[in-house]
């Protein structure tokens, strides 16, 4: 087997665990789109919008829009890497596989694994026979393939914590009045009432909007960070059982 022919067959083969990952994002947000599109159709975005006078809830929105993107590019770096993975898999599990790393890898394809495997074979290089510890590369690895997905966290915590700014906001707004408030004045009651109805709207609609948004931020980057372990795994496995073993047996030859 060739080696390009070897990542082709990688490519269209059984094992598309990483590649799933960006299908289970657009069905997520496709599932999501339909949820606020039916929220739209009765009115009920509408009525939020206009009762948050505060506009946390339209700030909250467009945070989250804005995370989803984020995270859509992530994942398809993510499902990339993981498709190249497996092309480099497929050359060097082949019966002539050792020679592309004779060739210092120039014949594997792009990605974090190909430039993990290539700095394996300068540092073998640079060892002149030692054993090959890929500890502190693999460590660089993780941080490389993990990139920006910290994003989500910071996103999720804040999205929460603008909600509870909100909440206290709208309690503000509730109790305001009551410092003020004259029973025998029918016309300041109402008046106090409405205001404390605002408040209250407030402080709900905006917790409702964090909350969502902060549970609906987190399901998509749990998906994300388990298909970079998932890219990572298969990196480690490839290294250890295919790349350093080879390493190993050529410098001591």
């Amino acid at each position: 087997m060739s080696a390009r022919s070897g990542a082709a067959a990688a490519s269209s083969g059984t094992d598309t665990s990483e590649r799933s990952v960006l299908l289970l994002w657009m069905i997520f947000t496709g599932i999501s789109i339909f949820a606020v599109f039916l929220l739209w159709r009765y009115g009920l975005v509408r009525l939020m919008v206009s009762s948050d006078r505060t506009y946390i809830s339209s700030v909250i929105a467009v945070l989250y829009i804005v995370t989803c993107a984020h995270c859509f590019w992530r994942t398809r770096a993510i499902a990339r890497e993981g498709e190249e993975a497996r092309g480099c898999r497929a050359i060097l599990a082949a019966p002539d596989g050792a020679k592309a790393l004779a060739t210092d890898a120039q014949s594997l394809p792009g990605g974090l694994v190909s430039d993990h495997i290539r700095s394996l074979i300068q540092k073998a290089k640079a060892q002149a026979g030692a054993r090959i510890d890929q500890t502190l590369l693999l460590r660089t690895l993780a941080d490389r393939l993990r990139g920006s997905n910290g994003f989500g966290a910071f996103v999720s915590d804040t999205l929460m914590k603008l909600g509870l700014l909100g909440t206290i906001i709208g309690f503000i707004i509730m109790l305001a009045p009551i410092a003020t408030l004259d029973a025998a004045d029918k016309v300041a009651m109402k008046s106090s009432m409405g205001l404390m109805s605002d408040g209250m709207a407030v402080a709900m609609y905006t917790t409702l909007a964090g909350l969502i948004g902060s549970i609906l931020v987190r399901i998509q980057y749990y998906m994300l960070d388990s298909a970079t372990q998932r890219v990572f795994s298969d990196a480690v496995m490839l290294t250890e059982t295919h790349v350093t073993p080879a390493l190993e047996r050529r410098h001591d030859g």
